[in-house]
């Protein structure tokens, strides 16, 4: 069994020796036309060491036994007559080319090693990241909620003190962050999505409905895709409240916002346009990225910790799509790309409004 194991793994390397071999006996039998078998051999012992890197033990035998073999036999043809005494130069250029090979696919796999060092400690440090993030939440979560419960209690003993809502609001704040950092730990979990039909007009209406109750802001319901679109619910409304959140921190009352979606083949872009403070350009490439946020700046009631944009790359991307944002003359367009949507027909369509209005009649 070793042997076979041995002739399995070696099977490229012997058939190249036979080939060798062969090209050696064809030089002896027509020696006046041996330099094409001359440079079958040095060329097909390149291209195998390009592919099949040996050590350099086994590279250097090898190369004598070609430098050797080669050599002889145009050596013993030149003193014949049969072959020209410069084609005895062939040799050595041909080493020479070899070598360069050798230097160059070594240098080749060294860097390959840096590179897979490299991806394997990022591997190792995402890792304990989310490990982290994932225990620091879980350990953090239980002492909030006697806090919080004490302070309850406080509250209702002192009758509402200032000092308790503030404290109450921050420990609000504090399990809003908790509940993101666990939604990012588990985000490479392959249950972290579950897929089914979604309507997604109805869902966004339902959406802009109970945001255009909770802050005050102009707020509008732009176009919207009809159709079914293939989506996680509870994870696409996390999404969406988070762009939405995101739209009126920056933001003043009374601005606009606006919530609409558009079909292009089987994909829906889902956008959120504010008439806020904008998104500098230098941070788009970067405001997607976790705790990024677009003005360090800015104070924790603005700004928060830049989890928020955070956790919608993470959701969409899970999704099978991609983020977006640009500016406007004033304010900017958030947007999510999701693949998976099923348009309405225009017949069908037409016959649900048809229906409805039957309805009303």
């Amino acid at each position: 069994m070793p042997a076979t194991a041995w002739l399995r793994r070696r099977a490229v390397e012997l058939g190249w020796f036979a080939f060798a071999i062969a090209n050696l006996l064809a030089m002896i039998r027509w020696e006046r036309w041996e330099t094409i078998p001359f440079h079958f051999i040095w060329v097909s012992l390149t291209l195998l060491y390009g592919f099949r890197i040996w050590r350099p033990s086994s590279t250097a035998l090898t190369l004598a036994f070609v430098i050797v073999s080669t050599g002889v036999l145009i050596l013993i043809d030149a003193a014949r007559g049969t072959q020209e005494w410069g084609e005895l130069f062939e040799v050595p250029l041909m080493s020479a080319m070899f070598l360069a090979m050798v230097w160059h696919a070594r240098r080749r796999q060294d860097a390959l090693g840096i590179a897979e060092q490299h991806s394997a400690r990022l591997e190792s440090l995402l890792e304990r990241q989310e490990r982290f993030l994932h225990d620091a939440s879980h350990e953090l979560r239980t002492p909030v909620t006697i806090a919080r419960g004490h302070l309850e209690v406080l509250e209702r003993t002192n009758g509402g003190a200032a000092e308790t809502g503030v404290a109450l609001d921050e420990l609000a704040r504090m399990e809003r962050i908790l509940e993101r950092l666990l939604l990012l730990a588990r985000a490479d979990q392959p249950d972290f999505v579950e897929l089914e039909e979604v309507e997604l007009d109805r869902f966004l209406e339902d959406v802009f409905l109970r945001w255009s109750e909770v802050a005050p802001r102009t707020w509008r319901l732009g176009m919207l895709a009809r159709g079914t679109l293939r989506a996680d619910p509870e994870q696409l409304r996390i999404a969406l409240d988070a762009l939405l959140e995101n739209a009126v921190k920056y933001s003043e009352p009374g601005d606009r916002i606006e919530l609409s979606s558009r079909a292009t083949g089987n994909k829906v872009a889902i956008e959120v346009a504010d008439a806020g403070i904008g998104v500098p350009d230098e941070a788009h490439s970067r405001i997607f990225e976790r705790f990024a946020r677009a003005d360090p700046a800015r104070t924790r009631s603005a700004g928060g910790v830049g989890l928020g944009l955070a956790i919608v790359d993470t959701i969409v991307k899970a999704h099978g799509g991609r983020c977006q944002v640009s500016r406007k003359a004033r304010g900017s367009v958030f947007g999510i790309q999701l693949p998976g949507f099923s348009a309405v027909s225009p017949s069908l369509q037409s016959a649900v409004v048809h229906a409805a209005g039957a309805s009303l009649n």
